[in-house]
């Protein structure tokens, strides 16, 4: 019975354009619907985002971007980008679309497939996957959803762009993808480049050619784990008689350091189609077991990081054994369901198969001539052995004799028995108690085990706190329970393992500490003083010196300069010049007396009338320049005498003169009857007397 489920777009239309007719899938980042474009009159894949992403508006930006990247890319392999936009709160992407299955639905009907179609099926995908890459677009879900084939055989990757947008959206701490396909750097929040997509590659065509993916867990983090902690292993480990060329070909496409992966989908393309042109008809068409089983798909994630990524995935729960994998629905037969997050086939390219290939729809295509021969002679050897082997014995034999046989066998039991018990029990089978033997000499240690019953051998390891030729310990450990024809391994210490002290001096204190750091050494006291040459924060020595063999977490001291040493200035303003002179060099600096001299009233001639800088400090050898005093300005005095007092005090004071007034008979007239000294050149500031009447 048909499981009828409503939902609100199906019959509607979005944008004033594309009438919803039906829905196909699910995803963890979208709903896939069926539509009509009304403006074009075609069917299209109409990819409708969910709510908590069609909301976010930093996405919304980011996804038109991506999607705009993605329209520009044309090939052959890639599902086309036809339109993208928001209607009210539906975002949406339209895609092209022919019905068709995924590489999904190949691998659950048939489980692992023989490395010719295997390669066939990839080759089409990496070749699109080194278009997109050779254009700057990185797809970061390449999984069997996403590898679309037409009705008609043609092969596309799809999604091209969403992923991407979804990881660079305002969800900075969040990762969307397929746990199972994910590369170790996209795990561990690392950017994202062309290799990336190559291990995804590499674990889909690990999963082609044996039926499952290499890595499993019951909760995502634990996939995510080994993908960052594990190396894949060759898949010849579950399909035996596969070439070493697909061993390497998987290994090299997975391997954790994108360094040692192919550059990109070119590259692969490459080095993929020599392999499949140079290995023999018996390597390509090799059939893997029938034990093996089609493996699960894991769903799109989402993983939340942490600022630690390493350190959540460790703390992981222990896996449980598998859980049977849900059936698509049976609305939807698996030619037509698209799974989770697909892209959407179309038609642009059909790929033809090699005559021994699978048949994608699920049909074995015929057997070549040559290789229908090779399975009837191989039909009649089998019929010839079942043939040469007899199915009753003619002669049924006396039962006296078979009576002596059983009491041989029995005999032999009981002896075997007997051993048994003996081997257990007394014998070199026997469980016995690993002795203490940690702080012992290796002879000491070695009697101890020998008088237990077990036999020991020794290896030298690095240890800082037992003393050198002493016993560490034994594995198994001291008070452990083993057989005792089982060897027990002692580790002798060699000392502390020494390493020589990095070189400190001559760079920055910052750098000192990070150089200890880096060499497991620990920092031990910093001085400080005064270096006329050395820059402030610079080391100036350690000890102990550099070169020098120190255990780990050794404390190095450090002498770090403070620069030259800061000088006063004296004050010599006043002074004779060659006193002032005296005075600088006498502190360390260094006198600059200018040749210009000033007037000054109130400094005496060949005195310091000014210095620079007056007050603060200086650095060794630091310059001080002096000005010398010419003494007062000489101005003449002009003749007031028969002007009014007034008037003469007014002129007197402009020319910087002091004025002293003698008024006789009280200077009732006002005028200046007298004036010294008068018509004469005086220093500026002198007094000036006048007697007024």
């Amino acid at each position: 019975m048909q499981e009828h489920v409503s939902d609100r777009l199906v019959g509607s239309l979005v944008d004033n354009r594309y009438a919803v007719r039906s829905k196909l899938a699910r995803g963890g980042m979208s709903t896939v619907y069926l539509a009509t474009d009304l403006r074009l009159e075609r069917d299209v894949a109409l990819k409708v985002l969910h709510p908590h992403l069609a909301t976010d508006e930093t996405f919304l930006g980011r996804l038109g971007s991506e999607a705009k990247s993605a329209a520009k890319l044309s090939h052959p392999h890639v599902v086309g980008v036809l339109d993208q936009g928001n209607d009210g709160q539906t975002a949406y992407l339209v895609m092209e679309y022919i019905k068709g299955h995924t590489l999904r639905d190949v691998i659950r009907s048939k489980g692992a497939l023989p490395p010719r179609l295997a390669l066939a099926l990839i080759d089409p995908v990496v070749e699109g996957l080194g278009e997109a890459h050779a254009a700057g677009l990185i797809h970061r879900d390449v999984k069997p959803e996403n590898v679309l084939i037409a009705d008609d055989g043609r092969i596309k990757i799809g999604d091209f762009g969403l992923a991407r947008a979804v990881s660079t959206s305002t969800s900075t701490g969040t990762l969307i993808g397929t746990v199972g396909y994910l590369s170790p750097e996209l795990v561990l929040g690392k950017p994202a480049d062309a290799r990336s997509d190559i291990y995804s590659v590499g674990i889909m065509l690990y999963e082609m050619l044996t039926g499952r993916q290499p890595y499993d867990g019951e909760v995502p983090i634990q996939v995510a784990y080994k993908h960052v902690n594990e190396t894949v292993g060759p898949p010849s480990a579950l399909v035996p008689g596969l070439a070493a060329e697909m061993d390497e070909l998987v290994q090299w496409c997975t391997a954790n350091d994108p360094e040692n992966r192919p550059v990109d989908g070119h590259a692969l393309l490459q080095e993929l189609r020599h392999i499949r042109t140079n290995l023999t008809n018996t390597e390509l068409d090799l059939r893997p077991p029938a034990a093996i089983a089609a493996g699960q798909p894991h769903p799109t994630e989402v993983i939340t990081r942490t600022n630690n990524p390493t350190a959540a995935l460790s703390s992981i729960p222990r896996p449980q054994p598998p859980q049977p994998s849900r059936q698509p629905h049976a609305a939807y037969p698996p030619h037509a369901l698209y799974p989770p997050d697909d892209g959407y086939p179309s038609a642009t390219q059909h790929v033809q198969y090699e005559q021994d290939d699978v048949d994608l729809a699920g049909e074995t295509a015929p057997l070549s001539k040559r290789a229908q021969r090779k399975l009837d002679r191989e039909d009649e050897k089998a019929r010839s052995r079942a043939a040469a082997t007899p199915v009753r014995n003619l002669r049924e034999g006396d039962p006296r004799r078979r009576g002596v046989l059983w009491a041989v066998v029995l005999i032999i039991i009981a002896l075997l028995a007997t051993g048994a018990g003996w081997f257990f029990g007394m014998g070199p089978g026997g469980a016995a108690t690993i002795p203490a033997v940690a702080n012992k000499s290796v002879a000491q240690a070695q009697q101890l085990l020998s008088e237990a019953g077990f036999q020991s051998r020794t290896s030298d390891i690095f240890d800082d706190d037992v003393p050198s030729g002493l016993v560490v310990g034994s594995d198994p450990a001291a008070g452990a329970e083993t057989r005792k024809f089982q060897p027990v391994s002692l580790f002798v210490s060699k000392g502390p393992q020494l390493f020589g002290l990095p070189t400190l001096t001559g760079g920055t204190l910052d750098a000192a500490k990070t150089s200890l750091n880096q060499a497991g050494m620990a920092l031990g006291n910093v001085t400080e003083q005064f270096d006329e040459a050395v820059p402030a924060g610079v080391v100036l020595a350690q000890d102990p010196a550099s070169g020098t063999p120190a255990r780990h977490g050794t404390p190095v001291n450090l002498q770090v300069s403070k620069g030259p040493q800061p000088i006063p200035v004296p004050s010599v303003v006043g002074l004779d010049e060659d006193d002032a002179v005296d005075a600088i060099e006498a502190a360390g600096l260094k006198a600059d007396v200018l040749k210009k001299k000033v007037n000054d009233p109130n400094v005496p001639k060949g005195s310091v009338a000014v210095q620079a800088p007056a007050t603060g400090t200086l650095t060794k050898g630091g310059t001080v320049t002096l000005t010398i005093s010419d003494g007062p300005k000489l101005v003449k005095v002009p003749s007031f005498v028969g002007k009014q007092a007034t008037e003469a005090r007014k002129g007197l004071e402009a020319l910087g003169f002091k004025v002293d007034v003698n008024n006789i008979l009280g200077g009732f007239f006002g005028t200046v009857r007298d004036q010294d000294p008068v018509n004469k050149d005086v220093p500026e500031g002198s007094v000036i007397t006048l007697t007024v009447v």
